[in-house]
């Protein structure tokens, strides 16, 4: 074989519905538990202390007179970013029939639900009345001619968001059919087979009904595969519109959306690598399909790092002051150090990846997609706070220093993503059986078409 097979052990079709189905069956393990009370004590304390900032005013944050947006956006960013490697994974992979994504689409598309939840919490308390968020959708109401701005791009947010997050939905559960048609049919208790049975939609596995499925299937893919370039690149106008140094810039955009799919990649390797240990999955989720997830975090991040060196190009040629200011102030401003750690992780850690002996490592591989998620935290946070603490008026000058409520927060949304995650790994099914029984059906027989099995 020119290429080694995407799954080890050349197991049967039968084998890959036990494997997969094994957690509606087996007691969660003891690394599953543990993780899933840490994940649970994070939510806790964030949904606690959200409630206290919501009671008390946005006042519990490090905000001042100069800095009205911190961690909130960075964080909002930054979780908005972590969604977009789910869509491209499922859609744009699926359109040009990249066979390496089958065994990790499902949990791609499962974080990207999850991270878009995670962003939306940061919009909506940051309003201060979040008891009134729904004002921001056009709905008919009883308030005259008062509508919302729809120049603004903090609105434009709301509904490529809100979109984003139904397509994602969509294709995800969409996808989940068939192989909820096999839960259901494995279920040993009465109420699994009844949710199990509602949930696969009446699914028979005849061949008009796959044909139909697979045709959904390309039409959402082509429906959601434009959002991943419109999404972020919506976000980066938050920036782009404004006239603060270091954000009025047209390479926001382009910038934006390579950063998201480089945070998401990274994300998704973290998750995978977890999940093929504490779920068993080592013969499905292959060496092969992590070293093409750290291909794709190489050349994304040689791309961030071509934004980062065309940002301070911009600012150089552009002969304005204000933002060359910004640009040293960045470098060797207070907040330096992060500018620093940024570049780092972001630019420099990806660069191991050349090596094969690294990027085919699981730990050191691991290792590198924790650093890469930290550094582009870093990079929305630099984008952030060096371009408000020291703007136009020096008399305006002001330093950030996030509260315990903030980083609580923070913490907090990890807490619900990861509790999110475990819960989906337990009850539905993390890797499209459907999708892997053909690749098993051709190693045992190369040489005769297979079918969906």
């Amino acid at each position: 074989m020119i290429h080694p097979p995407l799954i080890d052990g050349r197991p049967t079709v039968q084998q890959v519905t036990k494997d997969i189905c094994r957690p509606l069956h087996a007691r969660p393990g003891l690394a599953w538990i543990a993780a899933f009370l840490c994940a649970l004590t994070a939510l806790l304390m964030g949904v606690g202390l959200v409630t206290y900032e919501i009671r008390t005013g946005i006042g519990t944050w490090g905000l001042n007179k100069t800095i009205g947006w911190a961690f909130d956006i960075t964080n909002f960013v930054f979780w908005v970013g972590i969604g977009h490697a789910g869509t491209l994974i499922s859609a744009i992979l699926l359109l040009f029939r990249q066979k390496w994504r089958t065994s990790i689409n499902r949990a791609a598309e499962a974080m990207t639900i999850f991270a878009v939840l995670c962003a939306a919490v940061f919009p909506v308390i940051h309003m201060g009345r979040p008891w009134l968020a729904f004002w921001v959708f056009p709905y008919p109401n009883t308030r005259g001619p008062l509508w919302v701005n729809f120049r603004s791009p903090l609105l434009w947010d709301v509904f490529a968001i809100s979109t984003y997050f139904t397509i994602s939905l969509v294709f995800w559960y969409i996808g989940m059919i068939p192989d909820l048609a096999t839960f259901r049919d494995r279920a040993e208790k009465k109420w699994q087979k009844v949710v199990y049975g509602f949930l696969s939609v009446g699914w028979n596995g005849s061949n008009r009904t796959w044909s139909r499925y697979e045709t959904l299937c390309l039409i959402l893919a082509g429906l959601a595969t434009p959002l991943v370039v419109s999404v972020h690149t919506i976000v980066s106008m938050d920036f782009a519109t404004s006239v603060i140094p270091g954000w009025h810039t047209t390479i926001f955009p382009p910038y934006f959306v390579v950063g998201a799919v480089f945070s998401g990649f990274a994300m998704v390797t973290t998750l995978l690598i977890v999940t093929r240990k504490v779920m068993n999955l080592e013969n499905y989720i292959t060496m092969r399909h992590l070293e093409a997830v750290a291909k794709v975090i190489l050349t994304t991040g040689s791309i961030v790092g071509l934004a980062y060196l065309t940002e301070l190009f911009t600012s150089w040629y552009s002969g304005s002051s204000y933002e060359q200011f910004a640009f040293k102030n960045r470098i060797i401003g207070p907040y330096g150090w992060t500018y620093v750690i940024m570049v780092t992780c972001n630019v420099i850690t990806p660069q191991f990846l050349w090596v094969k002996k690294i990027r085919t490592n699981i730990v050191t591989l691991f290792i590198i997609s924790i650093i890469v998620n930290i550094g582009m935290w870093f990079e929305r946070f630099v984008i952030i706070m060096t371009s408000l603490h020291r703007d136009y008026l020096p008399s305006s000058w002001a330093m950030y220093r996030p509260t315990f409520v903030e980083v609580g927060t923070l913490i907090g949304t990890f807490g619900l993503f990861f509790t999110c995650f475990l819960i989906f790994a337990r009850v539905l099914p993390v890797i499209a059986m459907w999708e892997v029984k053909p690749l098993a059906a051709e190693l045992i027989s190369p040489h005769r078409e297979s079918s969906h099995g």
